[in-house]
């Protein structure tokens, strides 16, 4: 059985991809300070961390050896920071989403790595509106990052700078 399209209402069968969007448009007066984007939890495996080693270069035993890292003290491998960072990517969630139209730019990220993350621990990872600078026709919106542990430890704060487009006026 073959489904035709209907002829009856040519508007029915019009799509335009720029239409396509997960989520509204927001520009940088739609943000309030205090928002938040919750990402998605993540739980570390051996095989992320695998990843990792791949993707880094990095090849210092405590982030590959277990065995090295237990006759250190440590319960398991030990997360890199930047693999702790990483994260925080707001392309886990739904913000690079929403601002497809304002964003001009990442500016920076600054991070401050509190407490060791190792094997098997899951990460609970925010990004909340800290600060809004305007500018004429752009504003610089800060978005605080936090990682938290399953024990609610928090493991990373951090900021992240965007640069957005204000609506024009009249729009």
């Amino acid at each position: 059985m073959t489904i035709q399209p209907s002829t009856a209402n040519p508007e029915a069968t019009r799509f335009d991809p720029r239409g396509h969007r997960m989520c509204e448009q927001r520009y940088f007066e739609d943000f309030v300070p205090g928002e938040r984007f919750v990402l998605p939890s993540r739980t570390m495996t051996e095989a992320l961390f695998a990843a990792f080693q791949l993707a880094s270069g990095d090849n210092h035993p405590v982030h590959y050896d277990a065995e090295y890292c237990r006759a250190h003290g440590m319960p398991h491998m030990l997360a890199h920071g930047y693999q702790v960072l990483i994260q925080t990517a707001a392309g886990a969630g739904l913000f690079p989403h929403m601002v497809e139209e304002s964003l001009k730019g990442f500016l920076d990220q600054s991070s401050r790595f509190l407490h060791p993350v190792y094997v098997g621990d899951t990460l609970y990872s925010t990004l909340e509106v800290s600060e809004l600078a305007p500018n004429r026709t752009t504003g610089v919106l800060t978005l605080r990052s936090t990682v938290h542990n399953q024990h609610g430890v928090l493991v990373l704060d951090g900021l992240q700078r965007y640069l957005l487009r204000k609506r024009a006026p009249g729009a």
